[in-house]
């Protein structure tokens, strides 16, 4: 490694940190990796490897080796790669400035994005679509709309991090009234803040997605498109197959979101086209790296030098293109979309193995370094092997 160049700590995260580690690490850049013990990136030959301690909490634990105890270089490039790494760094950005190179993006917006509730409000304020939402911050809260919504219908969290801590999965639809009184009383009594939200119908590949970095004039530094093929499970997980392309009407609707409110820094947000009237809705916003930035990377833009480059040395990149129709699959959970849209009727065998059967980009996949591969992949054989069935509500 080029030890001329300032180390990045990468904060939290998994896909998307081993991918950034690659990135960083393959252009001389030391990585340190602060991360959970089942994150990838800390098998990594480019990451020199700081695990999350099994009975620490992530803010506790990085107060601790940045501000406490510091144990990186004064000068290193800070990328939070999760969201509770996003709200330590935002809540302790003051500090950390004195010693570190953190990114252009602003603190009290870093915090607005996380709120999947202000996220639809900021959208809406410039004129962007987004579902209709309704605030719950007590039960009678939920008595006042039952007469007023329509179901299927989904249960929100505000910060998606600390709703996946407690229920395993990103949000719960409910698919009639006694069902949303169900699971409002159990968020509610978890304590954890909600809003419920209108399910936008259709298929999953009317998702998609846009990616920014807006430099300190406002300007976009590079732009990326992608969309969703498949989710696991379909309509409420995570996406299990992605595919570049450059989707213009995605693309002007993320930067009249991101350049309305003043946006600076790394932002993707993610749409889909409603059938209903034809327009891009909001679902959600990450001021980070995400799960598909492998794909990202492969597909010839490497994001996370880009923005390394930028701050270290204030470089634009000279070239921001990328290479269309390339696909990001994760067998595992694909393989569960594509028995749920099996069962369905929503898909056949023959269809499914038809869209695989191509060259594939990995989350973790590399033969260059694949320790990461072989890390993940034994953690998801024994999560799946004590996980009870699947289910979204």
């Amino acid at each position: 490694m080029d030890v001329s160049q300032p180390p990045a700590i990468l904060l939290g995260g998994l896909a998307n940190t081993t991918a950034a580690a690659r990135a960083l690490g393959r252009n001389g850049v030391p990585v340190h990796v602060v991360a959970p013990q089942n994150s990838a990136a800390l098998s990594s030959k480019y990451v020199d490897p700081y695990p999350l301690p099994r009975d620490r909490r992530l803010a506790d634990y990085l107060r601790e080796l940045l501000l406490d105890r510091p144990a990186f270089p004064a000068g290193s490039v800070i990328f939070p790669c999760s969201d509770a790494a996003i709200a330590f760094v935002a809540e302790n950005k003051v500090k950390l400035a004195e010693r570190y190179r953190l990114d252009i993006q602003d603190a009290n917006q870093q915090l607005q994005l996380l709120d999947k509730e202000k996220t639809l409000a900021l959208a809406r304020e410039v004129g962007v679509a987004a579902p209709r939402s309704w605030t719950v911050n007590d039960w009678q809260d939920i008595e006042a709309v039952l007469g007023d919504v329509e179901y299927p219908l989904l249960i929100k969290p505000i910060h998606s991090h600390i709703f996946q801590r407690r229920f395993r999965c990103k949000l719960f639809c409910v698919n009639d009234r006694d069902e949303l009184i169900r699971q409002s009383k159990a968020v509610l009594d978890a304590g954890i803040g909600f809003m419920l939200c209108e399910f936008i119908p259709g298929p999953d590949d009317l998702l998609s997605s846009y990616y920014v970095y807006m430099d300190r004039d406002g300007q976009p530094m590079f732009e990326f498109t992608k969309r969703v093929l498949r989710r696991s499970p379909p309509n409420f997980g995570g996406g299990s197959y992605h595919a570049t392309e450059w989707l213009p009407k995605t693309a002007e609707a993320g930067y009249r979101f991101f350049s309305g409110i003043g946006f600076r820094g790394l932002g993707n947000i993610e749409f889909k086209t409603d059938p209903r009237d034809g327009q891009l809705k909001v679902i959600e916003c990450n001021a980070r790296f995400t799960g598909a930035q492998e794909l990202v990377t492969r597909s010839g833009l490497n994001m996370p030098y880009m923005i390394y480059d930028y701050l270290t040395r204030g470089q634009r990149p000279e070239s921001t293109g990328f290479s269309e129709h390339m696909t990001l699959w994760l067998p595992f959970e694909d393989f569960d979309s594509f028995r749920d849209l099996r069962a369905a009727r929503l898909l056949t065998s023959g269809k499914w193995l038809q869209s695989i059967l191509r060259r594939q980009v990995f989350c973790y996949f590399d033969l260059d370094d694949p320790k990461p591969f072989f890390r993940a992949t034994k953690h998801e054989l024994v999560q799946r092997l004590r996980r009870t069935p699947r289910t979204t509500k």
